[in-house]
């Protein structure tokens, strides 16, 4: 039997422990918090999904040398910001041979680094080893074991595999992938492009403006992961478009919904005290402009993001600026292969 340690029990975590457990594994989840530990232990993660009932193969500890101790598959599933803070403090408890799957969307602060590349540099953890699970996998939906599909990418193909056949589920379909770079850009750029969408909705604009957002954040992100050396055929798939959409237009989606909030009028430390979890989109939007500016890639809609984020934009002015820039062709860079 696998024995899996599920490093973090948010939303995700959570829900990505059911599934395992579910594939037939045996989990032990790390919880920074003791009462959040205490709630897994009674079958139940009360403060971020309370509808769903966890398997008896779970267990939680605050323990992190408990949680690893002769793991087969580490999963990793804290706020992306913390991820190296995390790892210095208990990385060194990952066993030495085990796949380290990364769930985190983000793209580090002050670095511009991707979650591979924090877990490689951090944690010791070679590129064979790392997987990145990413695709439209809202975790309340999961959560209700509604049907969904993901990528599960990594360097090594063989990895992947062995990784997508101790995920799958009968509702819980993985698809496997090499294109790790790929992956984590789609990632972490679709939450800034939803907390733009969210903006778009909470200030009343319709379906023509979302979806055009929604389009025109993809060419951006195809953009930014072609610069980095990404698969093309990467952003029309699973992690590329249909993370996109889902994460875009759900109100399960907390980035959306934090965009939303903004689009009505609320400042950023409101709206994040009124939905008291983390949005990806908001930390790493920041690190993602960095990111393209040092690539030369251009990013208006993450610039507009970072703009009203950090700078205090007034979201009325978002539009208008996107709306007023030069025009210009719609294909643009290299092409799509057939």
């Amino acid at each position: 039997m696998t024995h899996v340690a599920v490093m973090g029990a948010g939303n995700w975590g959570t829900a990505f422990a059911g599934i395992m457990a579910d594939a037939g594994a045996t989990v032990r989840m790390w919880s920074r918090r003791q009462e959040i530990a205490d709630q897994i232990n009674e079958g139940c993660n009360l403060e971020y999904l309370p509808d769903l009932r966890l398997p008896d193969m779970i267990r939680a500890t605050t323990d992190p040398e408990q949680a690893c101790a002769d793991a087969d598959i580490v999963v990793l599933a804290v706020p992306s910001q913390t991820l190296r803070t995390n790892l210095e403090t208990w990385g060194s408890a990952m066993p030495a041979d085990a796949p380290v799957i990364s769930l985190m969307k983000g793209v580090e602060l002050g670095t511009t680094k991707r979650m591979s590349e924090v877990i490689a540099e951090v944690g010791g953890v070679e590129q064979e080893r790392i997987v990145i699970v990413s695709g439209p996998n809202l975790a309340p939906e999961i959560a209700l074991h509604q049907p969904a599909a993901s990528v599960v990418a990594c360097a090594d193909m063989a990895t992947a595999e062995h990784v997508a056949a101790a995920v799958a589920t009968r509702y819980f379909r993985p698809y496997t992938d090499t294109d790790v770079v790929g992956a984590e850009v789609c990632g972490a750029t679709k939450n800034v492009i939803a907390l733009a969408v969210g903006m778009a909705e909470g200030m009343g604009f319709g379906d023509n403006t979302k979806a055009t957002i929604i389009t025109r954040g993809l060419a951006e992100t195809t953009r930014l992961g072609m610069a980095l050396g990404a698969h093309p055929q990467t952003f029309l798939g699973l992690a590329g478009v249909g993370d996109l959409i889902a994460t875009c237009m759900s109100p399960l989606s907390r980035n959306h919904s934090f965009g939303v909030r903004l689009g009505r009028g609320m400042t950023v430390d409101e709206a994040t005290a009124q939905l008291r979890q983390t949005a990806e989109g908001v930390k790493s939007c920041q690190s993602i402009l960095a990111l393209g500016e040092h690539h030369e890639v251009e990013l208006p809609i993450v610039e507009q993001v970072v703009a009203v984020v950090r700078d205090g934009l007034p979201v009325t002015e978002v539009g208008p600026k996107l709306m007023a820039r030069d025009l210009k062709a719609e294909k643009q860079g290299t092409p799509l292969p057939n």
